[in-house]
């Protein structure tokens, strides 16, 4: 279980809400809180996540199942919370977002609920899940550029810095807006953490870590990848996301965005042969899908401010991340789930 004791002495004995908690990063935050003290409630319809994830801290949390876009729950499930951390979403990897372009939308009514009925029950901080998806896709279109993107680089205030990644991106880019306008009028904390490429154990197939992982341990070959395997990420373990979503709450104040991510570029064919090398196995052959979707062509984070404000950057290796998630995945995996690979690409749970 993760634990650190500078977050001990901020979290020790406070209320704090994980809207989402039974996820594959809600489930991994609330881990951290409860270690560092925080008594915790989870909210989650179970949609995408399980109440499996939250087994280790089952007896340290309270939990709550149930829609948060009704008012009338989300009052009663976000009453007298110190903190509220905002990671509920309807998500998926690229194949899902590009797909359920309506459920990316609705997150903005999610959102505005959320926000609401945490103002209302006297919440100090709102820590918004955001996403690298906010930032313009004209900065992110060459592969081989391996710009990294800065905060600035995304806003609302000046000209061409508000043109976010598909219907998933500007739900994200809106919910920024709102949180901004709650802090404005109701003068609360707000807190934009930008998630990129987040991976590692209890994430679905839909995300292309696993995805990849799952294919490689079904030893499928000619091996499938979609696009021609050059795009790049900084893929961010997990453990690393929810420590700089907990240090961002933890010490800045006002509305303020922050990255939550690696600063370094990985392209797929560097993710698939860590996969590959952890499973001592290789494919005869790549296989491909230039069809496929592959969202924008290079994305990783600028890390300035996150190095000066928080004293922190995620430190986990890809080969470390890569090795632990694909040695879950292997004793989680059963026989049919393996079987329905091809169709959980495209979903949430």
């Amino acid at each position: 279980m993760l634990s650190s004791s500078p977050l001990q002495s901020f979290y020790s004995g406070r209320k704090v809400a994980v809207t989402g908690g039974a996820s594959f990063i809600g489930s991994h935050l609330v881990e951290l809180l409860a270690a560092n003290g925080a008594k915790v409630t989870v909210i989650d319809d179970l949609s995408s996540g399980s109440l499996s994830h939250l087994a280790a801290v089952e007896k340290e949390i309270e939990f709550r199942e149930g829609d948060l876009r009704k008012p009338e729950f989300a009052v009663s499930a976000l009453n007298e919370q110190d903190y509220v951390f905002h990671l509920a979403a309807q998500h998926g990897g690229r194949g899902y977002i590009e797909t359920h372009p309506v459920e990316c939308v609705n997150n903005m009514v999610l959102d505005h609920s959320v926000y609401a009925a945490a103002v209302r029950g006297g919440a100090r901080k709102i820590v918004f899940a955001s996403s690298a998806c906010v930032y313009p896709t004209n900065l992110q279109a060459d592969a081989h550029s391996r710009l990294l993107l800065k905060e600035t680089d995304a806003n609302f205030e000046e000209s061409g810095k508000a043109f976010a990644d598909g219907e998933y991106g500007w739900a994200k880019l809106m919910g920024e807006l709102q949180l901004r306008a709650f802090c404005k009028q109701y003068k609360i904390d707000g807190i934009a953490c930008r998630i990129f490429t987040a991976y590692g154990e209890r994430e679905n197939e839909s995300h292309a870590v696993v995805a990849l992982i799952a294919k490689a341990i079904a030893k499928i070959d000619p091996y499938p990848i979609w696009g021609d395997g050059l795009q790049t990420r900084n893929f961010t373990y997990v453990h690393d996301t929810v420590m700089g979503m907990a240090l961002a709450c933890a010490k800045l104040s006002g509305f303020e965005t922050i990255n939550v991510g690696s600063s370094h570029h990985h392209t797929i064919m560097d993710l698939i042969e860590c996969i590959f090398t952890h499973l001592n196995w290789h494919p005869t052959e790549i296989k491909k899908e230039l069809d496929k979707p592959v969202g924008v062509l290079s994305r990783a984070a600028d890390n300035t401010k996150c190095q000066e404000v928080l004293g922190w950057e995620p430190h986990h290796t890809l080969k470390e991340g890569v090795g632990r998630t694909t040695d879950w995945y292997a004793s989680s995996l059963t026989p049919e789930r393996q079987a329905r690979l091809e169709e959980l690409l495209l979903e949430r749970a």
